[in-house]
């Protein structure tokens, strides 16, 4: 190797890692279908069943955390609907329960040439509230992201007195990453961001953890877990720190 080209690859070792040649894919508007959901680009027809779970001066403080104020008439709701179904970036889906679109997610803030996105603008209806098909939801986002469209980075990102979006960010396993403060101006007010990140180091085992979760095996007869997220992940890193644990060396006749 000529002198140059040692000097090129130290450069490349103080940078960092290696990165995949090219970019990664723009999410296409497709569906992604699971087991209890179904994820499925926005369009102006998801207005009526979004609105019954979203919308009204009932689920105005669903949109306390959001950019709008919230929708208490349906025509407003409509239009604005309508404006998100033409939007790229972000690229909104409906997330369903019981077949009816029930709530509102989004892949955003897409980088292609830097292999990272974020998934963002997360609003629930209350058939969706701490239930499986939203768990299930986020997994069908993030195995997208990471094994079809080669992404390395996912973020999330979220007021930081947002404790319930904080807390969930946790509990998929997203990493703490700090906090911005006033990064943002929102309804007049300053927002300081709480970060949180996923890298494709460690979505092998978020995912494991996640398809653990997920099996039917894991809900009893009135679909209530056995076992929680957390723990379930937990298990998968005991497994894979036990199965790169050094075995002690054994002699001749298999006497420690």
């Amino acid at each position: 190797m000529s002198t140059h080209n040692k000097q090129n690859e130290q450069n490349r070792t103080i940078l960092g890692s290696h990165a995949p040649p090219g970019p990664a894919i723009f999410p296409p508007r497709n569906p992604l279908a699971g087991q209890t959901t179904a994820l499925i680009p926005l369009q102006p027809a998801h207005a009526p069943a979004l609105y019954r779970h979203l919308g009204g001066e009932e689920n105005l403080w669903r949109w306390t955390y959001m950019p709008s104020e919230g929708y208490p008439t349906f025509p407003a709701f409509e239009a604005a609907v309508a404006a998100w179904s033409e939007s790229r970036d972000p690229a909104y889906y409906v997330t369903e329960a019981k077949a009816e679109a029930a709530g509102l997610v989004a892949y955003m803030a897409v980088a292609p040439a830097f292999r990272r996105l974020e998934i963002g603008h997360v609003i629930l209806g209350g058939p969706l509230t701490r239930s499986r098909q939203a768990t299930e939801a986020f997994y069908l986002l993030l195995r997208h992201a990471f094994d079809e469209l080669g992404y390395t980075r996912v973020e999330w990102k979220t007021n930081r007195l947002n404790e319930a979006s904080r807390r969930a960010a946790r509990r998929l396993g997203f990493l703490s990453e700090g906090v911005f403060r006033k990064h943002m101006i929102v309804k007049g007010m300053f927002r300081d961001t709480a970060w949180f990140g996923m890298t494709d180091d460690e979505w092998p085992t978020v995912k494991r953890g996640l398809r653990t979760w997920l099996d039917d095996s894991n809900f009893d007869e009135d679909g209530r877990q056995r076992r929680a997220l957390g723990s379930c992940r937990d298990h998968v890193l005991d497994r894979q720190q036990h199965d790169v644990a050094p075995r002690p060396a054994r002699g001749a006749d298999g006497v420690v």
